[in-house]
């Protein structure tokens, strides 16, 4: 292993940064030219690392190592949210390529649609464990504007390509550097984290069905304002949860739509995607039923009636013991004292690997906190110290016995 080239991983962070530049960040949706351009500009550096570069039928790209192992995968994923920020994601492909530029038996890879433009969900981590079907492909649409997917693959040029299949018995395990996405590592002024387990994601869809009816016509004493019931079932939701919730549980209302969504309209019908976050298991089931039983007592309550939807209930992961161990001795190296554990709050691509092989991430700060949005930044010199850690890491894993 020769030492790793920083200057050359913050220029290709920032020529990464130049494909659907917005503002200080970037729009980079999944199958975008934008996107595709950034996953042509991804192949072209991997086969300059010696890596032999590959698309697969949803849109992964993948730099195979060409000589023996034992092999490490290091990755994430590199398109964007809409108008947000040039890291998320990025990073960790780009730390994957500095550190295959640098000599060391890794694979990396970018997968498709970790940011979950297509409601498949995690698609390209998922299809490459097998858990995506074809049927599942034909029926994912895209969540803006509602075009299939399989239209959208074949826009891209992907249409029948085959789809990468991971082999877990390759890898020593796979390692995801990423920004926090918090203000846990800011606050504390330590520039690094090791990540011990990244939450699950439990969504709903609540419907509620009231009347359409004129707006100066019809009484308030007649009403049946789907809208109201809504926000005021928000409002138990939001009073009830901290009494079911952990420490760093979170809830969010994602979206709220009215049907028909007029002025002079009286909502008939309203829609709420609600989700919570937690890594344990038993928080999110108290959250659950906190949820539930709102809804049973708003029916009793209310004039228009409320049905609970589950969309998804993802598992946690719990990151390797092994793997954590080696990036908290490398913390420690790279800069003494100046790292911390902490949990993830938002999903990875690492949580579907963790499933088959060991899988660990490393967290840099977040200045001010901010993702999914433009602003989102890190300072050079913490994107620097988490490659150089990534790297002393990914070393002690590789030479173990």
């Amino acid at each position: 292993m020769t030492e790793i080239d920083t200057a050359a991983f913050l220029r290709d962070l920032h020529d990464l940064r130049a494909i659907g530049r917005f503002r200080t960040g970037v729009h980079r949706p999944t199958y975008s030219p934008a996107d595709m351009e950034a996953r042509r500009w991804l192949m072209d550096r991997l086969a300059a690392c010696g890596l032999e570069p590959s698309i697969d039928g949803v849109g992964t790209v993948l730099g195979r190592h060409p000589g023996p192992g034992p092999h490490l995968l290091v990755g994430s994923h590199i398109e964007s949210q809409n108008e947000a920020g040039w890291l998320d994601g990025a990073l960790g492909v780009v730390a994957g390529v500095a550190l295959a530029r640098a000599g060391l038996p890794v694979d990396v890879c970018a997968f498709a649609d970790e940011e979950g433009h297509f409601d498949a969900g995690f698609l390209g981590s998922r299809s490459a464990l097998g858990e995506v079907s074809e049927a599942e492909i034909d029926a994912s649409r895209n969540r803006t504007d509602g075009t299939p997917l399989r239209e959208a693959l074949a826009r891209a040029g992907l249409a029948g390509l085959p789809r990468w299949r991971l082999d877990p018995a390759r890898y020593r395990g796979f390692l995801e550097m990423h920004i926090e996405q918090g203000t846990q590592l800011e606050r504390a002024g330590r520039p690094l984290g090791v990540v011990t387990g990244i939450v699950a994601i439990w969504q709903y869809r609540i419907e509620i069905e009231g009347r359409q009816d004129h707006a100066g016509g019809t009484s308030m004493a007649e009403r049946r304002d789907a809208g109201l019931t809504a926000v005021r079932l928000l409002a138990a939701l939001d009073a009830a949860m901290p009494l079911a919730c952990g420490e760093r549980s979170t809830w969010t209302t994602g979206r709220i739509r009215l049907d028909p969504g007029a002025p002079s309209i009286i909502p008939g019908r309203a829609e709420v995607l609600f989700q919570i976050r937690d890594v344990a298991v038993p928080v999110l089931e108290r959250m659950e039923e906190t949820l539930r039983a709102l809804l049973r007592e708003s029916n009793r309550r209310e004039r228009c009636p409320a049905t609970l939807v589950t969309v998804s209930r993802a598992v946690p992961a719990l990151c390797d013991p092994g793997l954590m161990r080696a990036l908290s001795e490398a913390a420690e190296a790279v800069c003494p004292g100046g790292w911390q554990t902490l949990p993830s709050g938002a999903g990875h691509d690492a949580q579907n690997l963790a499933r088959v092989m060991p899988a660990a991430m490393l967290f840099v700060p977040s200045i001010g906190g901010i993702s999914h949005h433009w602003a989102e930044d890190t300072a050079e010199a913490d994107l620097v110290l988490g490659l150089r850690t990534l790297g002393e890491a990914a070393r002690r894993i590789l030479a173990a016995g």
